[in-house]
């Protein structure tokens, strides 16, 4: 690890550390509350993945949307309108948006082949974020006079690794510039999760092979076709099966890349000198 004991990381002035865990748990909230100090920069993974790598796609989504609209394709094709998303560190809704959900097209639904291509994309898209934090960390250094750094990373960074890989491409790189830290959730954290995520279902991305596995038992559960899918209903069934997928693959990259703090034990922070020692305690154990 970058940080191999409490009274290292205590007196290292360049603290580096990178959140990773189910989304919920607060990697966000403790980045925001580290970049208010004015101390810390916040780099934000889904941020850089919707703007830098996917934005061009999300754009052009919205585009193919309103060419439909008569009025909007004559205001398009004379370019006197302009189309972009409006991605921000709290507002990551044009990225959901575009990574949709699969089934029934009157219900908004995407085609199979279509939702898995955009899964696609954003695979490739945040391995590519993830090995951009490097860059971040000395971009934050040489034009601002970071000398902290925070990576915020997507709840999907144990979908692109390989955690048993001791020359894994992603967790190598990032061994060697920041202290990677797992936001633990509890089986309460786990229940509140799921029944926000039964009022609200979002788009997820997720591994290929949990992802087919997941659409070929619904099918064979509900005796759907795939045109004839709730996309809410699939995406609601897949989530609690995506908790329990995505649990040991953190624990994995916790133990054997970095460390582990309970998110009851992280959400104490209130400023930089909680996050040390909150940190240092877990470097203790």
């Amino acid at each position: 690890m970058l940080y191999n004991s409490a009274a290292e990381w205590e007196a290292a002035a360049d603290k580096r550390i990178m959140l990773f865990g189910m989304s919920g748990l607060g990697k966000t909230h403790i980045s925001n509350i580290l970049r208010g100090s004015g101390n810390w920069f916040h780099y934000s993974v889904d941020y850089r993945i919707g703007t830098r790598y996917m934005g061009e796609h999300i754009a052009d989504n919205f585009k193919r949307e309103a060419m439909k609209v008569p009025l909007l394709r004559e205001l398009l094709m004379s370019d006197s309108v302009w189309i972009q998303s409006n991605i921000t560190f709290d507002n990551l809704a044009p990225l959901s948006t575009y990574l949709g959900k699969p089934g029934d097209p009157a219900k908004g639904g995407l085609p199979w082949e279509e939702y898995l291509r955009r899964q696609e994309l954003h695979r490739a898209a945040e391995t590519a974020a993830m090995l951009d934090t490097p860059h971040f960390i000395s971009r934050a250094k040489a034009l601002y006079g970071y000398d902290k750094f925070i990576c915020d990373t997507s709840g999907s960074i144990c979908e692109i690794v390989d955690p048993d890989d001791p020359n894994d491409p992603v967790l190598s790189t990032l061994s060697e510039n920041v202290l990677m830290i797992w936001l633990e959730g509890s089986e309460a954290h786990t229940k509140s999760l799921v029944e926000r995520f039964d009022a609200a279902p979002k788009p997820m991305c997720y591994q290929s092979e949990f992802l087919e596995n997941a659409w070929t038992a619904y099918l064979a559960d509900t005796g759907d076709t795939p045109d004839k899918v709730d996309p809410d209903a699939f995406v609601r069934w897949t989530y609690a099966r995506a908790l329990a997928h995505r649990q040991p693959r953190y624990r994995a990259i916790a133990e054997k890349w970095g460390l582990t703090i309970p998110a009851d034990r992280m959400s104490s922070v209130r400023n930089e000198a909680d996050l040390t020692k909150v940190v240092a305690e877990a470097l203790r154990t």
